[in-house]
Parts: C-alpha cells; sequence; structure tokens
C-alpha cells in the first residue's frame, strides 16, 4: 500500500475574514474556501487510481455551528446520509458517521480557540474488497507485510506471524480493542507497540526495505 500527504497552512486574510462559508471546488473532500490550515492524506492501491482511504484535516476560522452547517449542507448535496448510531453533537466536539456513495465515511469537529479543527475521512469499500483488506463485519483486519531482504516475525494476539523476505503480505482478522504486539527482524531490534482497533478498520505493520519497522499505517 502507498500513502501520500499533502498540506499547507495559508496565511490568505481575504479567506480568513471571509462573511460566509463556502465550498472550494478544487478540494478533493468538501472544505470551505475559508481556512488557515488544509491538509489531505491519501491511501491508495498500487495500480488502482482511486484511493482506498481518504483524510481531509483543515481548520477553519468560523463558530463549529457554522462549520457543522456548511458540512451537513454539502455533504447532503453529495449523497452522505448522516448515521444516528454514535453520534456526539457537543458544544466544543462534534462526531457523526455517514454512509457515503463511496463507503464509510466519519466528521470529526472540534473548538480550537477562536478556530475549528476538521477531520472528514471517507472509505472506499470497493477498493478495499478488491485489494482483500476489507473487514468482515464487527471485525477488524490486520495486514502484515515484509519487503525486507530477510524473514520476519509479527507477534501479536498470542501468535507468532513468520514471512520471508518478499513474501506477499498476511493478513488476520481481530476483534475490536487494544494488541501489544512485536516485529522482529535478525540483526534488527525488536520493536513493540500497542494497536487500538475499531471495528471496520484496516491497518498494516510492515517491515522496510532495511529491516526497520515502520509505523503503523491505518489503511481503511
Amino acid at each position: 500500500m502507498l500513502a501520500a500527504t499533502a498540506g499547507a497552512f495559508v496565511p490568505d486574510l481575504p479567506r480568513l475574514f471571509s462573511a460566509e462559508l463556502t465550498p472550494d471546488p478544487e478540494a478533493k473532500l468538501p472544505a470551505p474556501t475559508r481556512y488557515s490550515y488544509r491538509g489531505t492524506h491519501t491511501t491508495v492501491v498500487q495500480g488502482v487510481k482511486a484511493p482506498l482511504r481518504i483524510r481531509l484535516e483543515a481548520t477553519v476560522p468560523a463558530e463549529l455551528g457554522n462549520v457543522l452547517a456548511f458540512y451537513r449542507t454539502e455533504l447532503s448535496k453529495l449523497g452522505w446520509q448522516e448515521q444516528r448510531d454514535g453520534a456526539v453533537i457537543a458544544a466544543d466536539h462534534v462526531q457523526l458517521a455517514f454512509a457515503s456513495p463511496l463507503g464509510p465515511a466519519l466528521l470529526e469537529l472540534h473548538r480550537k480557540d477562536s478556530s475549528t479543527t476538521v477531520k472528514l475521512v471517507q472509505k472506499n469499500a470497493l477498493v478495499a474488497t478488491d485489494a482483500n483488506v476489507m473487514p468482515e463485519p464487527g471485525q477488524a483486519k490486520l495486514v502484515f507485510a515484509n519487503i525486507s531482504k530477510t524473514d520476519a516475525t509479527l507477534t501479536i494476539n498470542e501468535q507468532n506471524i513468520k514471512r520471508a523476505a518478499g513474501a506477499h503480505a498476511v493478513s488476520l482478522d481481530l476483534q475490536p480493542g487494544k494488541y501489544s504486539y512485536e516485529m522482529s527482524v535478525p540483526g534488527h531490534p525488536a520493536t513493540t507497540n500497542v494497536l487500538d482497533v475499531a471495528a471496520g478498520d484496516t491497518w498494516e505493520l510492515t517491515v522496510g526495505p532495511d529491516g526497520d519497522a515502520w509505523s503503523p499505517l491505518l489503511l481503511y
């Protein structure tokens, strides 16, 4: 899997002090033209143009209620259906799940000083299914990849998973929760960490070309 990130701080005074929140036609996911920071992060499957997962992060100099109203309006135009399960709407933060035409999505808003931070994630269910990284209902999936030149072992959930150099990635299903894990490669210090997985998520643990364990990547 491949991940790409693009972001920028934009000290654009007309945008910062515009009277209204209007959609930016250049944004990959709905976002207002008024912002002090905006970044887009995508995860793609090699050889597939459509992203597996796309995440928009932004800081908008506007009241949380106005930002929420903007997103409810713009997402509805795109056919996103707001879900009641797990919805949180408070004075300083909002969390709303959506069913989008491509797959599940999540909107998170947080009040920060005189601005509102935005995190909007959309998953592509068809790409996940074709790439064999779609979790089973109510479960999470973990993908273990070894692209180093030697064998590697992942120990998690009382399982030892060994992958030879150059072998295809392997996946396993996990119940939602926190898991301690260890990744070991001969000649390198073992890497230990804790992974917190939620239902519907797919994570990837990778041993890189030099034998170093990469940070966990949320694929889907």
